[in-house]
């Protein structure tokens, strides 16, 4: 049974690579805000060194990935592998954007988490997030 958390649930979305359109992102961060939760919005063109730097720093919850340029496949395992490196193991990877069923399901099973596709409801993944968090990082 998940618990309610005592605090605000921290999440980091971020835009990775040269993907320039970032309404969506913003779209995300404004929605968990007015859900309760802190936001970190890293803005365009971060590596991702960075996105994984800025969540050790500001010690989020999850990682939300927004990319619709196509380099999912490559940019998911990048942030995987800099994740396992850096052993940030409670830590959910998840994301949205225009991303085949075929390489959602590989990205699963790679250790991402949901993936939103165009369209999602904020509902949805707003209790994605909270459910995941409560289970995995109640503390």
């Amino acid at each position: 049974m998940n618990k309610t958390l005592n605090r605000p649930i921290r999440v980091l979305v971020a835009k990775v690579g040269l993907d320039g359109h970032d309404r969506g992102a913003k779209i995300i961060a404004t929605s968990l805000r007015d859900a309760g939760m802190e936001v970190i919005y890293t803005g365009l063109r971060q590596t991702p060194e960075m996105v994984v730097n800025a969540a050790l720093q500001e010690d989020v919850d999850a990682i939300g990935i927004s990319i619709l340029s196509g380099a999912h496949m490559t940019v998911f395992p990048k942030i995987i592998e800099i994740m396992k490196q850096k052993q940030v193991n409670d830590v959910l990877l998840t994301g949205g954007g225009i991303i085949p069923d075929g390489d959602i399901k590989k990205l699963k099973e790679m250790g991402v988490g949901e993936l939103f596709a165009p369209g999602t409801t904020m509902v949805t993944i707003v209790d994605y997030i909270r459910d995941w968090v409560s289970t995995n990082r109640n503390f």
